[in-house]
């Protein structure tokens, strides 16, 4: 299955060079396309699928559909990984907070309530967006 390794390491270096930008399973069948790398679409969904699964890359479900994201740690075990998500500019930031800990096991103590941290996407207001709201005066 080399042929496979190849498409799976083409989808990955992709993602990795997009950095924090999160992008579509057709986004990135394009960039592969463009950049020389015909691949299919479906074959983008499994290789997603799998890399998700491997705790590599961040699935994130919105209104507007399901969205990448490279994330880069091993998934398994790995509970200090989250996601923030901007109300005003869309934007998505893949954050890593040890500090995060002391919730999850709260809420699973206390609550009876255990957290998929890899699926957790909080939403909020960024600096950037904050900071041109204080410029204009709102709040």
């Amino acid at each position: 299955m080399p042929y496979t390794t190849r498409q799976r390491q083409a989808i990955l270096q992709c993602l990795q060079r997009r950095g924090d930008a999160s992008v579509t399973a057709g986004e990135l069948a394009e960039d592969l396309r463009s950049a020389g790398c015909p691949v299919g679409l479906a074959t983008v969904y499994r290789q997603l699928e799998r890399l998700e699964a491997a705790g590599i890359v961040h699935k994130i479900n919105t209104e507007d559909g399901a969205f990448y994201q490279f994330c880069g740690r091993d998934g398994h075990g790995h509970r200090d990984c989250f996601l923030l998500k901007c109300e005003r500019c869309g934007r998505i930031r893949h954050v890593d907070c040890v500090q995060l800990q002391g919730l999850y096991d709260h809420l699973e103590r206390e609550h009876h309530f255990r957290i998929n941290p890899r699926g957790t996407l909080l939403s909020g207001i960024c600096d950037q967006c904050a900071r041109e709201e204080e410029a204009r005066g709102e709040q």
